[in-house]
Formats: structure tokens, C-alpha cells, sequence
């Protein structure tokens, strides 16, 4: 196995988040055009991980971490913001376009950055941070402004990306409390039960949502009787589209956990919006339903004020100023100590005359009057 560095190590896993997160969008937006069915689709790609590591641990190619009672109750926890968090994603990739999904996810540093001041002890954004957040909050608006959708629809075609909003900075905020407080083994720990949680409840959000009744209705009209021969009738682009978005999907598991863990909540939430990008330039190029000029330059507003965020500096407890200034007269008692176990302090009074009659030189001018 090849060993890198820390900071190699922040890189990689970094690139390899962005590009599974980026073109996870685009190929479940695709996905969703011949199959409009989200949960299911969630469903499918979530047992397909569990079954890739359990497979890969049956032949001996991966190691895995045993389930504990310790570990699940932290991780049911962040399963069910998990869960929503992508259910509300695939709804908004159901009912608008890309860019109302990455805009949603732009704003995200504002409110992460408020919930690392209150529940992980950083201080407030900086001025310069105030400064990258305005500017993520006047694209967002610009971009409302021009969204077909918005216009059409109102409020309530921002109903999904602001709930997505709320679940993707509560779950930014508790993962990294989780690979703080949570230590697996292996690098399958979170994936194994992250997927192992969550695809019951999007199986009973396509239950509650009328999905399998709908996907009956869609066998029905290719004159299906059973799922093996609807899947035969289906267009095999179809097909290729589920299969490659069940090893992104996979992939995304492995690659933001290894990320979440080399990278800070807020930073983690900044990759996330910024790799967004790769999202815009491929939409462009192979979907007709994206925005107009205007709200492209107003979605690029957003990633620029993300660009420059800063994180904040984890804040000074009441306490270490104390501590520093006990450590200080510490200091001083330890020096007045030595100075009186000195002989007469003899020593010591002679090394501080010295000091101060270089110290008095060093201050003269060099050319006397």
C-alpha cells in the first residue's frame, strides 16, 4: 500500500471528494430523468455499498469493523439527518435544476459557521469571513432572482433546498463531532454504518411517498410483469447510469469520510460547495435545464465568496488566560528563587548590571557631540 504524506494525504482526499460529490449530482440527475423515482434510487445505491464492502471483506480485499451498540448510537443519530439530508436532495434535483441544489449547498458555510461558534468552540467569522458570506448571500439572492422556478412557483420552489440547507450544516457540524468522538478501525467503519442505517429509512420515505406505486404503474405501461423484466425494457444508458451512480455513490462514502477526518466542519463544508464547479461546467455542457447567464455569474458570486472564507480560530476559554498568567508569575517565582539561592545574588546582580550597560550602549548614537 503506498504511503503518503499528511499533506498529500489532505489532497488526495480532498480531489477525490470533490470529483465523487461533483458528479454524483449530475449522474443522479440523469438518473432521476428515466427513473423519477429518489428514494428508490437512494435505496439501490446505498444496499449496493453494503453489498460492495461485504463482498470485498468475503474475499479477504477489505477489512471491516465488527457492528458495536457503542458505535450505532452516535451513528443513528447523524443517519437520520443522513437520510433526510439526501432524500431533500434528490427532491430538489426532482422538482428544479442543478444550480438551485448548489446554491442551497453555498449558503451552508453561514450556518456552519455560526454552529462551530456555538457548539465547537470556534470564535465568529473574522471581517474578511463576514465579508465571503455577504457575498455567498447576494449571488444566492441573485440567483433567485432569475431562477425560472422561483418565478413560476414562488417561495415554495425553495422549500426543499432550504430544508436541504438545514440538514446538510447539521450534518456537516455532527460528522465531525462523530470521527472526533468515534474511532473505527478501518476506513469502511463509517461507510458500513452509514449505509447500513440509512436505507431503511429512504426504503420508508418510497413507501410513504408513493414511489412503488408509482414504479408498478411505470412496469405496467412497458408491460413488465416482474423487476428483472422491467429492468430488460429499460434503455441501456439507463442501466450503465445506475450502475456508475451505485461506485460513486460508494466512493462518496469512503472519500468524505476520509476527508471529514483530515479537514476542520467548515472547511469540509467550503470543499464541498466549491467543488460545485466541476458541477456548473459539465451541466453546461451535456443538460439543457440549467439557469441563465445572469444566474450562472450570480452562482459563481457564491463560490467566490466561499473561496474566501476563512475558519475561524478555535476560541480562548476563561480559564487560559489564567492559566497563562499563574504560568507566568510561576515563571517569575522560579527566577527571584534561583536569584536567592546565589551566593549573596552576587552572580545574578552582576549579569543584570552587564545587561543594562549593553543595553545603555546599544541605545547611545554612534557619533558623540
Amino acid at each position: 500500500m503506498v504511503s503518503l504524506s499528511p499533506r498529500a494525504e489532505v489532497i488526495a482526499s480532498v480531489i477525490s471528494y470533490s470529483l465523487c460529490s461533483g458528479f454524483l449530482v449530475l449522474v443522479n440527475k440523469l438518473i432521476l430523468h428515466y427513473l423519477p423515482f429518489p428514494s428508490i434510487v437512494i435505496v439501490i445505491q446505498l444496499l449496493s455499498s453494503v453489498m460492495m464492502i461485504y463482498g470485498g471483506n468475503f474475499f479477504g480485499v477489505m477489512p471491516i469493523d465488527e457492528m458495536k451498540l457503542e458505535f450505532l448510537k452516535p451513528y443513528m443519530i447523524y443517519t437520520v439527518a443522513f437520510s433526510t439530508g439526501v432524500y431533500t436532495n434528490m427532491m430538489c434535483l426532482n422538482t428544479s435544476n442543478v444550480e438551485t441544489v448548489i446554491v442551497a449547498r453555498a449558503c451552508s458555510p453561514l450556518v456552519v459557521s455560526l454552529l462551530d461558534s456555538f457548539f465547537l468552540g470556534r470564535e465568529l467569522p473574522s471581517r474578511r469571513s463576514f465579508i465571503a458570506l455577504s457575498l455567498i448571500i447576494v449571488g444566492a439572492y441573485g440567483y433567485a432572482l432569475t431562477d425560472a422556478a422561483f418565478k413560476e412557483q414562488g417561495v415554495s420552489a425553495y422549500f426543499w433546498p432550504t430544508l436541504y440547507l438545514a440538514l446538510i450544516t447539521f450534518e456537516m457540524v455532527y460528522g465531525k463531532q462523530i470521527v472526533r468522538s468515534v474511532k473505527f478501525k478501518t476506513v469502511s467503519g463509517p461507510v458500513q454504518y452509514t449505509n447500513l442505517l440509512g436505507w431503511p429509512p429512504m426504503f420508508m420515505f418510497a413507501k410513504m411517498g408513493g414511489e412503488f406505486e408509482r414504479l408498478h404503474a411505470m412496469m405496467d405501461s412497458y408491460d413488465a410483469k416482474s423487476y428483472s423484466g422491467f429492468l430488460g425494457k429499460l434503455p441501456k444508458e439507463s442501466i450503465a447510469l445506475m450502475v456508475l451512480g451505485c461506485l460513486i455513490g460508494t466512493g462518496i462514502g469512503y472519500s468524505g469520510w476520509w476527508c471529514r477526518g483530515k479537514v476542520s466542519a467548515t472547511s469540509f463544508t467550503l470543499i464541498g460547495v466549491l467543488n460545485k464547479c466541476i458541477t456548473v461546467l459539465v451541466n453546461l455542457m451535456i443538460w439543457d435545464q440549467h439557469a441563465s447567464a445572469i444566474g450562472i455569474a450570480c452562482l459563481f458570486i457564491c463560490l467566490i465568496g466561499g473561496a474566501f472564507y476563512e475558519q475561524a480560530p478555535m476560541r480562548k476559554k476563561d480559564g487560559d488566560s489564567e492559566m497563562k498568567a499563574q504560568a507566568e508569575k510561576d515563571v517569575e517565582i522560579a527566577s527571584v528563587s534561583s536569584w536567592h539561592n546565589t551566593p549573596s545574588g552576587g552572580g545574578l546582580t552582576k549579569r543584570n548590571a552587564d545587561s543594562d550597560d549593553e543595553t545603555t550602549n546599544m541605545t547611545k548614537p554612534l557619533i558623540q557631540k
